[in-house]
């Protein structure tokens, strides 16, 4: 009986999105397969892979620490913005001949033979999984942000925090809510690692937070407004006073 072996498989959040095209123009390999949105790899003989999304994601099939480290260093210069926190996911391709059919476990999966297929659909599982943690940390960042707001409103009865602060915090909110590679991630997301439920989980979240975002602009409106009526009362009354005093 043929032994099994394993294919080791590690994806990476590395940015917010990659600039696919010129990566591929420059990178002087022709692609297994590509898109506008994602560009699949063979190399060395088809023993190596390599799967780069555009929402920021890389995923590496038997790559070696120092191979894997250049190609990162090679594709931050092709990212909008860098992501430094540790976005990282494991997965194995276990290759045994002597299964009829493909068994899937919690950190690997059994297959009776691997071919490019085979490699895109484990390595694209695995990209989604992991983008999906960046943004469920982003959306976890938002609503503790937003509940200390609220938290400030139950107590007080107002917000303390300054127009120019919570405008930065709504530009956050908003850059998660209408990022183009959640879009695309949306697009692409797949029944498998209990995407489909998760990302449910990650719209309902950000739901959550645009309606605080809500609240919060309303309650700047309500504090500018009356703002305003005090400045047009103080200017009334200094007419008067003026007025009085001239005649």
């Amino acid at each position: 009986m043929e032994k099994a072996n394993f294919i080791k498989i590690e994806a990476i959040q590395i940015a917010e999105a990659f600039n696919i095209k010129k990566l591929r123009a420059d990178f002087g390999v022709e692609p297994h397969s590509s898109s506008p949105s994602e560009i699949f790899y063979t190399l060395t003989n088809k023993k190596r892979h390599l799967y780069i999304f555009d929402y920021g994601v890389v995923v590496f099939a038997n790559y070696s620490t120092v191979k894997k480290k250049e190609f990162i260093e090679f594709v931050k210069d092709y990212a909008s913005t860098n992501v430094y926190l540790d976005f990282f996911e494991e997965y194995r391709i276990e290759i045994d001949a002597n299964i009829p059919k493909v068994i899937i476990k919690n950190d690997y999966v059994s297959v009776p033979y691997v071919d490019a297929s085979v490699m895109k659909i484990v390595m694209l599982n695995i990209a989604q999984s992991v983008a999906l943690d960046y943004y469920e940390a982003l959306t976890d960042d938002l609503i503790t942000s937003s509940r200390i707001y609220i938290q400030e409103l139950e107590q007080r009865g107002k917000l303390s925090v300054s127009k120019k602060n919570l405008l930065k915090y709504i530009g956050k909110v908003l850059n998660v809510k209408n990022s183009e590679e959640l879009n695309l991630l949306n697009r692409h997301l797949k029944a498998n690692f209990d995407i489909n439920p998760r990302f449910r989980d990650l719209d309902y979240r950000l739901d959550i937070v645009e309606d605080n975002l809500k609240l919060f602009t309303d309650v700047l409106n309500v504090r500018e407004s009356s703002r305003l009526e005090w400045i047009v009362i103080i200017l009334i009354f200094l007419e008067i006073m003026i007025a009085l005093l001239f005649h």
